[in-house]
């Protein structure tokens, strides 16, 4: 089959690249498919890709089923086509993918859709484990596949059409490139300073300086436009505008604070267009001797008026507004034309006085440099110029109403600018060649014969104004506003253009703000505004918005102290431009995959530029507005930092903190490790954080900000259960972590034993220098009582420790780690009462129909009773669950786990470091009592030593524990531990570890043989013997640390190491258990070895 290669074929939205065909797993049908292959050579025709195609969608069935299917169709719920192409595990139905029945599908659209996607419904594809797993035989039919067709998970056709009638039924009104973007961007730009203060501009820094003020503020727009552009292209662009763009690429710190500046500016803005519209007409009435009351309060009469029509016409919709933008651009572009026009228009004596000469060399030579009066200069011009060029977000800030917003925003922005630059240009170069700087006015002022003109063009026209430089004029380029009117063919058409791009800049602004807050609000960035992320009608209107922007506007109006805050908008704006810059250039920076601007056209360096040149703009406009627009800014980013919203948007900071990172990593692994940088990196065995706090508390208190901790769990089980729990468990528990303020990773692994998977995060674990060096577990409480496979797993993963050369943890305390019934017992009361308040709820909601007279009061007052009784039934029910639950609820337990959360009281760790290994079981102990929560407890050290040398060894671990720079409040030197522990203690000892006994001496030698091959794990009478001095030791510790450690906070011990494959794993339990019974919590330490600690500088 081959394909159509007409460009529209991948514009239209009905396209079926591939032939879909329904068929059943038929033997019969796969004979006739094969036998047609064989026999015909292969036929290329053109595939249709119209709406014909969908008729290709044929389903065969199996005669049995044909009556079950004829049923289901012939209800009217599903249609041929509504069949889902991956419903094959719930029956014997594929898709044939080219030509091959297969359940893969090919790449479509619909499967990168977002769930609630507008354009169209977002459909699932088969998952991996699907496609992977055997598929299941002769299932038949069953309504779970029709209600995943019922839920919108149809087929591509049914999915066009929906999408389209849906489209179709709400009508939804969208605008092209021209109508949506360059319309509103070129009736944003021209404002009212084109025609009444360009004029001013050219005359104070003449044409060379006025030209490059216009192109200054050119490239600061262009550079936004470009920024603009590439992040419009970058993706889907929804209603929000600058808002959007900046939020979806710098995250929601950013994007959430400049966002209600934007929405907040946008809206002032509407205040001062309005009050420059009504200005004007304040002084036509004024020329006219009609004013109504004075002067300010017909400003603000007028600007109530005018706001108020807006309005109307944005509550009206988008159409009429645009409609209203069309006519007023028309009116627009007729008076700039009325200008061009009138420049050649001959000139006569009246406007020769005024100072208009037509088009004349001299006038331009003398106009061309710059002849800056009243302590004005460059920049002051060009700050007062610099709000003219911006409005180029006009089109962008109704994104959401655009048809093609990636093709609409680049196109409009960037044509909308060149247009506008030619004719800011065009008006300052025409008015500048035609117009002197100062004229009188006096028609009399001509030049007396004999006159020196002094390079005067005016005085070589004729004209005497010289009188101008003693005395102020009335009129010319630098003293008459209204040059442009002179100018011009027919002067009212002027008055008319600035109505125009007043009231047309208003009316951009009034709907642009409410558009861009709507947005703000619907992403639920401040909780506090989500009142106004409702949408009314067809084009979802943000009515509430349009009100409130209303309020605002008319606040501003009625104060009429626009001067001051007039400043503060431009900055407002151009923050936003400069966020949108610096989004492009860290979105470029960032070197995400996922940036792929279709926009070309940019350049990260010079986005980074445009940026810096808006942050310079800003404090050349207004230094004291610049700086509160920062601290605005920086009041808003921290405020929604702190709130952190829960959204997820893929921004490019999250793709640069990846680069940072892994930067940073990479840069660890060319520094080698030195004994001074040495911190200890945990894996810890908690499971499931939430189910072993104690475990982590205390692993993380000397981890937190000084080394590596990760919390493993192991998932043991058929691979294909255990990998689906892991993964979706993986996120809640690292967000659990998160949440509780442990700065942890969880990982997790599926394998056959508990030992396997841990021996495969000891290997796998960390990355480059940050690799786990030690082991945290905790003590395996449950011993005496698990099968022989438990404790060689557990023992297992001690000498695996070992192999790996890491570090060991062994932490235990009196009531055990393990919470995981206590949580499922909160989670079941939690459950019940969700379910008695549910029912309180439908109780209150039927208690208002117990009013109402006759037979249906009757039977709502019976309903309610029955309802009451099950209430009260279910109370008793959950009473009675309560009180069942209480005994059993461990009190003790709960307080257990979070004892390393309280701060500990004045008092002591007892180190008895026994054993050198390398200084571990000594650096844990001291990193916990630099700990907030520890600090109040003293380190006690203790060691073995001879009954002679005590004040010697004394000496010495003093001396050691000073070089290490490790304070100590007393060193204990402990003479009997060799000694034999008390009859008591060692009877204790061997009535624990009787049940695991051989005795193999007590029975014959084929007796014996036969005991060991059936129960190698057992202690044979030759092990205990041998290592009965190491056990006398285990437990006659035990004795020593009741007498000298019961009272101590916690305990650090040397961990003793049992030699693989000669000390049986019972025995080893047996002497864990046996060292840490009945004491305070206890660390068993043993380091891998290697220095941890050194004395050197």
């Amino acid at each position: 089959m081959s394909m159509n290669n007409s460009p529209n074929l991948f514009l239209d939205p009905n396209a079926n690249r591939f032939q879909v065909n329904i068929i059943n797993e038929s033997h019969d049908n796969n004979e006739t498919s094969q036998e047609n292959v064989c026999s015909d050579p292969p036929h290329y025709e053109e595939t249709s890709f119209t709406e014909e195609a969908h008729n290709r969608l044929k389903i065969s069935y199996r005669p049995e089923k044909r009556e079950l299917f004829d049923s289901f169709l012939q209800n009217g719920e599903k249609t041929e086509a509504s069949l889902h192409p991956y419903d094959t595990h719930s029956n014997m139905y594929y898709l044939q993918t080219f030509g091959h029945n297969t359940m893969d599908p090919v790449p479509k659209i619909d499967y990168y859709r977002n769930t609630g996607s507008v354009s169209g419904n977002k459909l699932n594809r088969p998952s991996l484990l699907e496609i992977h797993e055997q598929l299941a035989k002769n299932v038949a039919v069953n309504t779970s596949s029709v209600e995943r067709v019922a839920n919108g998970e149809g087929t591509a056709g049914e999915d066009t059409a929906g999408s389209k009638e849906e489209e179709n039924k709400t009508g939804f009104v969208k605008f092209g490139w021209v109508k949506g973007v360059l319309v509103r961007c070129m009736l944003n730009i021209w404002g009212v300073m084109l025609f009444i203060r360009l004029s001013w501009i050219v005359g104070q820094a003449g044409i060379g300086l006025g030209v490059i003020i216009i192109l200054l503020a050119t490239m600061v727009t262009s550079i936004t436009g470009l920024s603009t552009s590439a992040i419009a292209t970058n993706g889907f662009v929804r209603g929000g505008g600058a808002y959007y763009l900046i939020s979806r690429s710098l995250g929601p710190e950013f994007g959430g604070s400049i966002g209600l500046i934007f929405a907040f500016a946008n809206a002032v803005a509407v205040a001062m267009y309005v009050v420059g519209f009504a200005e004007t007409v304040v002084e036509l009435l004024k020329e006219s001797d009609t004013i109504m009351v004075d002067e300010s309060n017909d400003i603000r009469i007028i600007g109530t008026i005018t706001v108020v029509c807006l309005l109307g016409i944005s509550v009206a919709g988008m159409e009429w507004e645009a409609k209203a933008q069309v006519i007023l651009l028309v009116v627009l572009l007729v008076a700039i034309a009325n200008f061009f026009i009138g420049t050649v228009i001959p000139t006569n004596n009246e406007k020769k006085a005024r100072g208009f000469f037509n088009y004349q060399a001299s006038i331009f030579a003398e106009n061309f440099g710059p002849a800056f009066r009243d302590g004005e200069g460059f920049f002051s011009v060009f700050a007062i110029f610099f709000p003219a060029a911006t409005g180029i977000l006009a089109g962008a800030n109704i994104s959401g109403d655009l048809e093609d917003p990636q093709g609409a925003i680049p196109k409009g922005t960037m044509l909308a600018i060149f247009i506008t630059t030619i004719a800011y240009i065009g008006v300052a170069i025409c008015a500048a060649s035609c117009v002197v700087r100062d004229a009188t006015g006096n028609v009399n002022d001509t030049v007396v014969s004999g006159m020196s003109c002094n390079g005067s063009s005016a005085c070589t026209l004729g004209y005497d104004f010289s009188r101008c430089r003693s005395q102020p004029c009335d009129y010319g380029l630098m003293n008459n506003f209204q040059v442009m009117s002179m100018v011009s063919g027919f002067g009212p058409l002027i008055t008319a253009g600035i109505f125009s791009a007043t009231l047309s800049s208003a009316l951009a602004s009034l709907v642009s703000a409410p558009k861009v807050f709507q947005a703000l609000c619907k992403d639920n960035v401040y909780k506090a505004l989500h009142f106004f992320a409702k949408g009314y009608g067809k084009n979802n209107e943000p009515i509430r918005g349009y009100v409130l922007t209303f309020v605002i506007a008319m606040a501003f109006i009625l104060i009429a102290e626009l001067n001051t805050i007039a400043p503060i908008i431009s900055n407002f704006f151009l923050a936003s431009y400069a966020l949108i810059n610096f989004s492009c250039f860290h979105a470029s920076y960032a070197k995400s995959p996922g940036w792929r601007p279709a926009f070309r056209y940019y350049n990260m360096w010079m986005s980074l530029f445009g940026a810096l040149l808006c942050c310079g703009v800003m404090f050349v406009i207004n230094w004291w507005a610049a700086l509160i627009t920062y601290a605005i800014e920086l009041f808003l980013y921290i405020y929604v930092t702190y709130k952190k919203p829960e959204v997820n948007w893929g921004s490019s900071a999250q793709a640069l903190y990846y680069i940072n990172a892994l930067d940073s990593a990479l840069a660890l692994t060319t520094v080698e490790d030195h004994v001074k940088n040495f911190r200890p990196q945990c894996i810890v065995l908690t499971g499931a954080p939430m189910t072993r706090p104690a475990l982590l508390d205390i692993t993380h208190t000397f981890t937190k900000n000084n080394g590596l901790c990760i919390c493993c769990e192991v998932y043991m089980g058929p691979r294909k259960l255990c990998v689906k729990e892991m993964n979706s468990g993986m996120a809640k528990k690292q967000a659990w972590l998160t949440k509780n303020k442990r700065k942890a990773f969880y990982a997790a692994v599926a394998a056959d034993s508990f030992r396997d998977g841990v021996k495969s995060l000891l290997q796998a674990s960390g990355l480059g220098r940050m690799k786990p060096n030690t082991l945290v577990i905790g003590f395996k409480k449950d011993w005496r009582n698990a099968t022989a496979v438990q404790v060689e797993n557990y023992v297992g993963v001690i000498h695996d420790t070992f192999d790996f050369e890491l570090g060991m943890i062994i932490v235990r305390i009196s009531q055990g780690f393990d919470i995981s019934q206590v949580l499922q017992v909160q989670e079941e009361l939690e459950k019940l009462e969700q379910e008695r308040l549910a029912l309180e709820a439908a109780i209150k909601d039927n208690e208002f129909e117990e009013g109402k007279p006759g037979f249906c009061g009757f039977l709502r007052k019976a309903t309610k009773l029955s309802i009451s009784k099950q209430e009260t039934k279910k109370e008793s029910t959950i009473n009675t669950t309560q009180s069942m639950h209480v005994g059993e609820f461990n009190q003790k337990l709960l307080e257990a786990s979070t004892q390393f959360k309280k701060k500990q009281g004045k008092g002591t760790i007892d180190v008895w470091w026994l054993f050198d290994d390398g200084g571990l079981t000594i650096l844990i102990p001291y990193i916990l009592t630099i700990r907030k929560k520890w600090k109040s407890c003293k380190l006690r050290i203790f060691t073995g030593g001879k009954v002679n040398r005590i004040e010697e060894e004394k000496l010495v671990m003093a001396s050691l524990l000073s070089k290490f720079r490790i304070k100590f409040a007393d060193i204990n030197i402990v003479c009997d531990i060799n000694m034999k522990p008390s009859k008591e203690s060692w009877k204790f000892f061997e009535e624990m570890i009787e049940p695991y006994r051989l005795h193999e001496s007590c029975k014959d030698i084929t007796t014996a043989e036969k005991l060991k091959r059936e129960t190698p794990w057992k202690i044979t009478d030759a092990e205990l013997e041998a290592f009965k001095e190491k056990s006398y030791r285990q437990v006659r510790l035990n004795e020593l640390l009741q007498e000298h450690s019961r009272a101590a906070n916690l305990i650090v011990l040397s961990l003793p190491v049992a030699r693989k494959a000669v000390v049986s794993d019972h025995l080893y339990m047996a002497w864990l258990e046996i060292l840490s019974k009945n004491l305070p919590p206890v660390l068993m330490v043993r380091g891998n070895h290697k220095n941890v600690l050194t004395f050197y500088s």
